[in-house]
Order: structure tokens, then C-alpha cells, then sequence
């Protein structure tokens, strides 16, 4: 189960044929008047029985008072992504931050090349998206002449500006392992559509945009799933996109308006409210919720992969959760968001430090106040209890917890050697923290040793927390626990 959590929106996927395009602004006031979240047009502007998508797409913006508008794909090859930054910025600053990015690496590159564009090889069109992306992120930032030096793209100079209202999306069409790659590594979202990329292809996608997310220090939820559906996908088929491979954005290939005002008024809410009930469900059950990890690293250490961490069973609907369960469960995160708290305070004293706001016995009063109580009040003697509490805590788990889980339910066994593993990896961090405290003790300037042994105790313990309340918090409250 590959829930990101984002709240599910819906749109339209329409083509802007000159001949018709009555009939797609039409449905495109539609699904503003319906209550639909994006309106987005093809692009490909190659074809001669098509009108211009940027221009169609403005057309829209200014008919419309609430949706979202994007291209779907922009055309990259075709697109020049100076050019285009500054027709996104502008757009999206004249509808109030209404505008957002689907872009494309290009396809039918015959077509391309009559049109006086470049031809290139896969790796060639992976290569110029990245580029196009950096290029594109440099002009909406704030700063002064942004310099890239590129193979397809570069910029020598360029002021940066308009800048966008929002903070607009960036949402690759993708679909091969490069591809997928990009996305985990610098895009904001994954915009497939479902002839190309069928439901039963999207757990290996989203496993390769997850991995490469992670790989790059990024959290898999910080990239966005959207999916291009056509006619005939039912709400309990788009709930289960949702809850089972993190969809979060619906948007249909729709030609009548009562395929639309069917999609807006019976599918989506049906879907909103399936989504809700089984993210209410589980938690509700247990009576806590896992603390998921933010993503976020200070060090540019990587002890471990997390890629490769296993998942453990899904939770079964037949569960039984006793009270004595959902209490263990409870205490489990209890004990860790005391963790987290004490290792706040311990970064907190180590920049002031640091940083010359105090020394180690000025921060006496301000120690003393934390739960943990010591007669040497140092910063040194504090640090090496709170790591004896880690320690503690993993021994419990590793000669307790964990082998009466095991024997519980056996499918949890890749789970708890890999949490035992990081148990050793975390142990070396904590020895790696009180070599730096012995040295800072004798040179105080080497206070840079323990901010940094910090950092990298910070990524892994809260990383580990997290990773272990996913797994084990749902097992705990079913499976009898003895101290």
C-alpha cells in the first residue's frame, strides 16, 4: 500500500481542435462550473488541425474563474524552456496562480524535425528535459543573471522573471526507467496516462521514481502522482489508484459533456469519499498514527539505502486490535516522539554552542530543564545519556519486541532484520558522537566534529523512527506482546 496522503483532485484531459474548440471551451467552463480542479490541453504543436496550446490555454484561464490549467505535455523540443518559463510565469501571475507544468521530452520526432526542431536519441531527450527543468526553476528564482552551461540548454546571464504567483508544478510525462528517474529525482509530479501506463504498470514505476527520490535525499511524497484516465475507470477502480499506488490526481480523456458532468458529480465524489473512510479506517483502529518522515537530511552522509528497506504484510480487514495492542502501539511512538523531542533539544544546545551564544556552562539552566536529569550538567554528560537511552531502547527491541513479532507473524521477518540492522548502524553513529564529545572537551573548537556527528545521528535516528512506526505500529496492536 502506497498511500503519499495528498488530498485527490480531478480534471480533464482535452484536445484543442481548431474545428471544435467551441466545444472545448465549453467543457472547459463545465468543469470549472463543476467543481473540477484542472483543465488541461494537449500539445502537440506539429499537428496542423490543432490550435496553438498556449493560446488555447489563456483562452480558458480567462473563461474560467477557479480550475487549474496546464499543458498536458508541453512539447519540450518544440518549446524552448526559457520561453517557456516566462509564458508559464506570465500566465500563471495574470489568473492568480492558476497555472501549472506538464512537460514532455518530445515523441513523433519526424514531425519534430519538419517543424524545424531537433531530432535526439532517448538518452539525448533525458539529458535536454533535466537541463530544460534546471533552466526553468534558474528564471523563476529570484536572483541575478542565472548562468547554465548545458549540452541542449544554457543560459548566459538571463535575468530571472516574471516570477509565478504560486509555486507551479513541475509534472513529467514519463514512462521508461530514465524517465522515471528524472521524475524521482527533480520533478514535483508524474503525470502518465493509463493506455500507455496501465494500472498494473504503476507499482514498478512508482517503485523507480521512490527509489530515485530517496536516493537524491528526497521524500517519495514530495512527488506528485497524476494520472490521465480514459472513459470507463469506476470510483472503487480510482480509490483503489489512490490508496494502492498514491494517485492523487484523476484526469479524464472526456469528448461529451455528460461523460464530464457524470465524472464531476458521481465518480469523484464517490472516490473522495472511499479515499477518506480507508485513510480514516486504520489509524481510527489503532488509535495513533506513524509519524511519517518529512525527507529532509543535514548530512551528506548516507549510511544506508533506504530504497531497499522491505515492506511488511498490508493491513487485513479481518484484524483484530486489542486494547492491550493498541496501547503497545501507542507507547512505541510515545517512546519515539520522546526521542525525537530530547534530540531537538541536544541540536539546540549544539548550535548555541556553536555559534557562540553560550558555552557548554552556560547551557546548564537550560539543560536542566529537559526530562532526563544528570548531577554533571554538561552538554558532554548529557549527550552520552541520551545516547545510553538509545541504546537501551534498541536492545529492548531487538531481544524482545522484535522475536515475539516475529513469532506472531512470520511475513514480518525482512522488516525486523532490517531494523536490527540499522540498530547497529545507529550504534555506530552514537559511538562516532561521544569520540566528538572526548575531543571537544580537551580543543572546544572542535565543536564542529559534534554538530556534524549530530547531523548524521539526526538523519538516521529519525529516518529509523519513522520507518519502524510504518511497520510495526499496525503488527503491535494485533499480535500479543510480553515484557
Amino acid at each position: 500500500m502506497t498511500d503519499y496522503g495528498h488530498p485527490v483532485e480531478f480534471g480533464v484531459f482535452l484536445a484543442p481542435t481548431a474545428e471544435r474548440f467551441e466545444s472545448t471551451l465549453r467543457l472547459a467552463k463545465a468543469a470549472d462550473v463543476l467543481g473540477l480542479e484542472f483543465v488541461s490541453i494537449q500539445d502537440h504543436p506539429y499537428n496542423a488541425t490543432h490550435l496553438d496550446t498556449w493560446t488555447s490555454l489563456a483562452v480558458i484561464a480567462a473563461s474560467t474563474t477557479n480550475v487549474r490549467v496546464f499543458p498536458n505535455v508541453a512539447n519540450l523540443p518544440l518549446r524552448p524552456p526559457a520561453v517557456l518559463a516566462r509564458a508559464v510565469a506570465s500566465l500563471d501571475v495574470i489568473t492568480g496562480g492558476r497555472v501549472e507544468l506538464g512537460l514532455g521530452a518530445g515523441a513523433f520526432w519526424d514531425a519534430i524535425v519538419a517543424m524545424g526542431g531537433p531530432s535526439r536519441t532517448p538518452a539525448e531527450s533525458v539529458k535536454a528535459l533535466e537541463e530544460a527543468i534546471a533552466v526553468i526553476r534558474a528564471l523563476w528564482t529570484p536572483g541575478r543573471g542565472a548562468r547554465i552551461e548545458g549540452e541542449h540548454y544554457s543560459l548566459g546571464g538571463a535575468r530571472p522573471g516574471p516570477f509565478p504567483a504560486h509555486n507551479v508544478g513541475i509534472w513529467l510525462g514519463a514512462y521508461k526507467k530514465r524517465m522515471l528517474q528524472l521524475t524521482g529525482r527533480a520533478a514535483d509530479g508524474w503525470l502518465p496516462s493509463s493506455p500507455y501506463a496501465p494500472p498494473e504498470q504503476l507499482g514498478a514505476m512508482n517503485a523507480i521514481i521512490d527509489d530515485a527520490a530517496l536516493e537524491s535525499g528526497r521524500a517519495p511524497a514530495d512527488v506528485k502522482r497524476l494520472y490521465n484516465i480514459s472513459p470507463g475507470f469506476t470510483a472503487e477502480q480510482l480509490a483503489g489508484l489512490a490508496l494502492e499506488h498514491g494517485i492523487s490526481g484523476f484526469i479524464l480523456m472526456v469528448e461529451t459533456e455528460d461523460e464530464l458532468r457524470a465524472f464531476a458529480e458521481e465518480v469523484a465524489p464517490a472516490v473522495r469519499e472511499l479515499v477518506r473512510k480507508e485513510r480514516e479506517a486504520l489509524p481510527k483502529a489503532l488509535g495513533v498514527t506513524p509519524t511519517p518522515d518529512d525527507g529532509k537530511r543535514l548530512s551528506a552522509e548516507t549510511l544506508w539505502d533506504e530504497s531497499k528497506r522491505p515492506r511488511g504484510p498490508k493491513p487485513e480487514k479481518s484484524a483484530v486490535y486489542t486494547a492491550a495492542g493498541r496501547a503497545h502501539s501507542r507507547q512505541l511512538v510515545g517512546v519515539h516522539n520522546h526521542l525525537r523531542e530530547e534530540l531537538t533539544k541536544i541540536r539546540d544546545v549544539v548550535r548555541q554552542v556553536a555559534d557562540g551564544i553560550t558555552d557548554i556552562g552556560d547551557a546548564r539552566d537550560e539543560i536542566n530543564a529537559m526530562t532526563m536529569r544528570q548531577n554533571n550538567w554538561t552538554m558532554g554528560a548529557y549527550c552520552e545519556t541520551y545516547c545510553r537511552l538509545v541504546t537501551i531502547h534498541h536492545t529492548l527491541e531487538d531481544r524482545s519486541l522484535y522475536p515475539q513479532l516475529r513469532q506472531g507473524d512470520a511475513r514480518l521477518g525482512p522488516v525486523l532484520d532490517r531494523l536490527t540492522e540499522e540498530h547497529q548502524v545507529i550504534h555506530e553513529v552514537l559511538e562516532r558522537l561521544d569520540a566528538a564529545l572526548v575531543s571537544t572537551v580537551a580543543e572546544p573548537k572542535r565543536i564542529a566534529e559534534v554538530a556534524e556527528a549530530v547531523d548524521l545521528l539526526t538523519d538516521t535516528l529519525l529516518s529509523h523512527l519513522s520507518y519502524e512506526e510504518r511497520e510495526l505500529v499496525e503488527p503491535m496492536a494485533r499480535i500479543p506482546y510480553h515484557y
